[in-house]
């Protein structure tokens, strides 16, 4: 081997650069450590422990932790400098956030009434619902066929509006006025990712990450290790839309309320009227059964006053900005009483476009019965037909987190000279009456003006807003206005201790699969296997410090790409160990079989065209794949390139250091010298065996995708899934029961690990957005759940985010809305094709011959096939979930890698024999290849098998449906490339011989 002195240099220079690099998290690890002690020793309460964790962080943040004399680092140096984990080790929130091109789009038309772009919008909704084109396109396609020619997009009453003026005017065709509006669009969407990143740079999370998506409109925000999950939703999701208006009294909304209350009542009891009239044939019966009611029993009235209580002040003391209060649960049949027609006939002329909105944070109170509940107050806004606030949010210079003349955290805010003048004018015509400060439709004070404000300040301020939410208030006021509403489209969330598990059943599966191939090599290669194992850790460094280095997030699917990498190195080692020993057995020296083992014409083809055939794979999943997916297949490649660089050059230079002594070398031991040896199957006459077998298993396979299917998770069809911890062992199917009637219909509800441990799915009002709506749906799982939950347990210690020592609630929940699902769906889809295509092309340009192609990618067409009816077959039976989502496609694309790996290696053996051979008839060419590749074989496919068991056994219950869709791949896989691959290609090549002739 020449250069070795450059390799050497490099590979130590490497090592030594890998070891600094991984440093960093050593020492950053230590620091949280005793954090995490610090904050054990003073709370188990969740929050609390963040609270003291940060502290503590925060009071080391700038002390030197590593002093290397020359240079000192930080807390917060090392920080940044620390291997990034991912969600599903760290905890924490990943999300994927549409930014609505609809509002963007009403906001560009001045909220235009046309009737036909309004129902272009409406039709465009509908349709990206079923199509993975752009809403912007969508709107377009509509537009023109509802338009037929009549109306135009610049139209005055559209886009050639003032607002657009100097943009578009009236004569401007619609093909001309489109790319403008993409533009708008396209910066609307950029103004908004900026604000977004603005935000979380401010929130303190470490290692944030976001990223726009192509130009959909959506934008990728991963979050590990945030555990305050409430509050990164709220920031995310908030338009920072501020406002200040006058508002009612409760003194001036009284009378409204007792009217209105007197309406509801005899519009609910006429209702109610309606449906006694169609239940009075069974009411007769149960009378004729001699089950006569009560004829005083007293009904329940229902009106306005059972959900809702009105403030009415006794003295002018208790006038107030607070109009009424309710239950937090009542808030949404609240507003349904009060957007009524009959109601809203109720209010007076100078109250007509009055409108109500609630407060931006509830409080716990006690009933008349002596429990806790959640209430919040409501308010009446003076707003206009127009509905535009007299001072809005763009007046804000800037704001900040203060303490107020009572000690309490507020937020205080200074305007430029218009909302300066205009905060004057407001403020000396309301002195004695109150203002309210909206932020998104909530209210966050509606103080008493006693004097006119004429400095442009003014502040935020509500009895119990904590540091933090004072914080993100200001945050978002001066990160800015979101040009238009984002709601969270797909997230995944995972409590802390959920991530902490996986850590822990990663690193302990992966100790022991490490030892294990470690163990496997020194027994069967002896000497040499230790060589192979030195390579084999160097290379593991080399992984590591490259992650770090260049601030790659490790994923739990990564670090099963990192154990698929190391029965990949220990492939091409052994691929080159058989080769120097074919090599000794033919009577050449240990030089020149050493040397010929290394060689192109020896291992390194076969290794080299294995490799790239994975590598093609990987790049494919990095492109078409997302979150997780995109972290297996960025450590895969890595993998491929680190494991290529220490099999041939680090196992070469200790090899040929210790053959350089003359030493007895053997590269097998007493007990393995003659395995796999003299080996010579008739591979070729049991293909017909093989085709049966295959096809069997295939047909029924077949006909369980059709009556079966397949267990679809909610990444292809939409849904939310939350996994749930409880005290004790609990009934999948009592739960789903119970929770039949919260939902409507009965959830998909499984047990997830442990007995005291559920995946609970619905679908729930997955179509509706609103930001809402993921905290409805929380708390209706959490109020169907109360009888399964510790006495005393509350909403907040059920939600996902502080664990701390957390008995019951939710450990991680994942939402996918049925848009982005069928997107997931069609880049899985794209991302298998694509593989196949690509490695026909790269078998077709390396063998010459179409017939290789085929065989090839029939074989791995036939794995799959086999793969996903094995998962059709047994997803009902086996133990363990096997939801076919991202990472069951990352599996996929996986066992097509492995598969495409062996059969390369048996054709490149077959090229080679063809070669020499050439007396040979085909058939025996074939045979003989396939008997002398056999033991290597076996070989790699054991110690890879060893390494997929040990996680499979040993790993998280989140990943076992991933390792067993690879295990059943690698299994298929070696079968494939022996009886089916060949064989395939060998009886394309004879047709066409017997056609010629």
């Amino acid at each position: 081997m020449q250069n070795k002195g450059l390799i050497k240099l490099f590979a130590i220079l490497f090592g030594l650069v890998s070891l600094y690099q991984l440093s960093f998290t050593w020492f950053t690890n230590g620091v949280e450590d005793k954090a995490k002690m610090y904050a054990e020793a003073r709370s188990n309460d969740g929050r609390e422990m963040a609270d003291l964790e940060r502290v503590y962080l925060d009071s080391v943040a700038n002390q030197p932790i590593i002093d290397l004399g020359f240079a000192k680092f930080s807390y917060n140096d090392i920080k940044d400098k620390e291997l990034n984990l991912g969600l599903d080790l760290k905890g924490g929130i990943n999300a994927i956030l549409q930014v609505s091109v609809k509002d963007i789009l009403i906001g560009l038309s001045n909220e235009s009434k046309n009737p036909t772009f309004n129902e272009a919008l409406a039709k465009a909704t509908e349709a990206q619902k079923k199509s993975d084109d752009t809403f912007l396109n969508l709107f377009f396609n509509e537009f023109e066929k509802l338009s037929n020619g009549e109306v135009k997009l610049s139209d005055p009453s559209i886009f050639g509006n003032k607002s657009l003026r100097e943009k578009i005017n009236f004569n401007l065709t619609d093909e001309e006025v489109m790319p403008i509006i993409e533009n708008e669009v396209t910066g609307s969407v950029n103004t908004a990712f900026e604000v977004l990143r603005s935000r979380i740079d401010k929130f303190g999370v470490t290692q944030p990450n976001i990223q726009r998506i192509g130009k959909s409109g959506r934008i990728l925000i991963e979050l590990p290790g945030a555990k305050d999950i409430d509050r990164v939703k709220k920031l995310l999701q908030s338009t920072a839309e501020l406002q200040f208006w006058e508002v009612y009294s409760n003194q001036e909304t009284a009378n409204f309320f007792f009217q209105a209350n007197s309406v509801i009542e005899n519009l609910l009891k006429n209702e109610a009227d309606k449906k006694e009239t169609a239940a009075d044939k069974e009411d007769n019966l149960d009378d004729l059964l001699g089950e006569v009611s009560d004829s005083i029993a007293t009904k329940q009235v229902n009106n306005l006053f059972t959900v809702l209580t009105p403030s009415v002040p006794q003295s002018q003391n208790q006038v107030s900005s607070v109009i009424a209060t309710a239950k937090l649960a009542d808030t949404a049949k609240v507003n349904s009483y009060l957007a009524m027609r009959e109601v809203r006939a109720l209010l007076s002329n100078d109250m007509k476009y009055a409108k109500f909105l609630w407060d931006s944070k509830s409080f716990t109170a006690k009933t008349n019965t002596g429990e806790n509940t959640e209430l919040i107050y409501l308010y009446g806004i003076k707003s206009n037909r127009e509905d535009v606030a007299p001072i809005e949010g763009d007046v804000i210079e800037d704001a900040s987190q203060e303490y107020g003349q009572t000690g309490k955290p507020e937020v205080s805010m200074t305007m430029n000279a218009t909302g300066t003048r205009q905060w004057a004018k407001m403020t000396t015509e309301n002195v004695g009456k109150f203002v309210a400060v909206v932020l998104d439709d909530y209210v966050h004070t509606a103080p008493s003006v006693n004097v006119a404000i004429t400095t442009g300040r003014t502040s935020i301020s509500g009895g119990s807003m904590t540091v933090s939410e004072a914080q993100d208030i200001a945050n978002v006021l001066k990160a800015g206005k979101l040009p238009a509403a984002a709601h969270i489209i797909q997230s995944e969330v995972v409590g802390p201790s959920l991530g902490q598990k996986a850590i822990d059943s990663s690193m302990s599966s992966f100790a022991l699969a490490l030892l294990l191939v470690l163990l496997w090599m020194i027994f069967y290669y002896g000497k040499a296997g230790a060589f192979a194992d030195i390579a084999l850790l160097v290379n593991l460094l080399f992984i590591f410090g490259i992650l770090t280095a260049f601030g790659a997030v490790l994923t739990l699917p990564g670090i099963a790409g990192i154990i698929l990498t190391i029965g990949m190195s220990v492939d091409a080692n052994v691929i080159i160990f058989e080769r120097i020993k074919e090599e000794l057995n033919k009577g050449k020296g240990l030089k020149a079989s050493i040397n010929h083992g290394f060689s192109f014409k020896g291992a390194l083809s076969a290794i080299i065209d294995a490799n790239i055939t994975t590598m093609l794979t990987g790049i494919i999943l990095y492109v078409f794949g997302t979150g997780p997916v995109k972290g297996f297949a960025y450590t895969l490649m890595v993998g491929i390139v680190t494991s290529l660089f220490t099999a041939i050059f680090i196992t070469r230079l200790l090899i040929d250091w210790y053959a350089a002594k003359g030493k007895l070398f053997t590269f097998n031991t007493s007990m393995t010298k003659n395995l796999f040896a003299n080996i010579d199957v008739e591979f070729l006459k049991k293909r017909k065996i093989a085709y049966i077998i295959s096809g069997a298993v295939i047909i029924l396979g077949v006909a369980s995708l059709v009556t079966n299917g397949l267990n679809y998770g909610v990444d292809f069809v939409g849904g939310r899934t939350y996994v749930v911890k409880f005290e004790n062992p609990t009934s999948a199917s009592d739960v789903a029961n119970t929770l039949k009637d919260a939902f409507g219909s009965a959830p998909e509800v499984k047990t997830y690990g442990e007995a005291s441990q559920l995946k609970i799915t619905t679908k729930y009002k997955i179509e509706e957005e609103g930001n809402h709506i993921d905290d409805e749906v929380q708390d209706l799982l959490f109020k169907g759940l109360t009888s399964y939950l510790p006495e005393g347990l509350t909403m907040d210690e059920f939600k996902p985010g502080f664990d701390g020592d957390k008995k019951a609630g939710i450990m991680s929940s994942i939402k996918v809305e049925p848009t982005i699902a069928d997107d997931i769906k069609t880049a899985a889809g794209w991302a298998i094709l694509g593989s196949l295509l690509v490695v026909f092309l790269y078998i077709l340009f390396r063998f010459r011959k179409w017939q290789y192609s085929l065989g090839a990618v029939l074989a791995v067409f036939h794995d799959v096939l086999i793969v996903l009816s094995l998962f059709s077959i047994f997803y009902k039976i086996l133990p363990f979930d096997m939801e076919i989502g991202q990472s069951f496609i990352a599996a996929i694309l996986t066992v097509v890698g492995y598969s495409l790996n062996d059969t390369v290696v048996i054709f490149d053996r077959i090229r080679e024999f063809a070669g020499i051979h050439t007396s040979w008839k085909f058939s025996t060419v074939v045979d003989k290849a396939l008997s002398s590749t056999l033991g290597r074989t076996i070989n790699t496919s054991l110690t890879t098998l060893v390494v997929l068991l040990a996680i499979f056994l040993f790993g998280g219950d989140s990943i076992k449906g991933f390792m067993f869709a690879l295990i059943v791949g690698v299994v298929v896989g070696t079968y494939s490339s022996l009886f089916i691959a060949s064989p395939l290609m060998y009886d394309a090549i004879n047709k066409l011989d017997k056609k010629k002739k």
